[in-house]
C-alpha cells in the first residue's frame, strides 16, 4: 500500500456518513438517560439520608432524658459544698 492509498482510506474514514450521524444521536440520548437515573437514583439517597436525620433528631428531642446516676465525684463535691450551690 503506498502513500496515496493510505491518505484515501484516512479520507474515507474521517467522512461522516449518515449512519454514523444516527449513532452518535443514539449514543448522546442513551447518555443523557443514564446521567438523569443516577441523579434520580442520588436525589433518592439525599432524601432518604436527609428523612432519616430528621427522624432520629426528632426522636432524640421528643424522648424524655433519662435520668443519669449521679457519680462518685458529683457526690463528693456536692457533700462538699452543701445543697445550695
Amino acid at each position: 500500500m503506498n502513500d496515496h492509498d493510505l491518505d484515501a482510506v484516512f479520507a474515507q474514514a474521517r467522512a461522516l456518513a449518515p449512519a454514523d450521524n444516527g449513532a452518535a444521536e443514539r449514543f448522546l440520548v442513551g447518555h443523557r438517560q443514564r446521567r438523569a437515573q443516577q441523579r434520580t437514583r442520588r436525589t433518592g439517597w439525599v432524601g432518604a439520608l436527609l428523612a432519616s436525620a430528621a427522624a432520629v433528631a426528632g426522636l432524640t428531642v421528643l424522648r424524655p432524658t433519662p435520668e443519669l446516676p449521679a457519680s462518685a465525684a458529683y457526690g463528693a463535691y456536692q457533700s462538699a459544698w452543701g445543697d445550695g450551690w
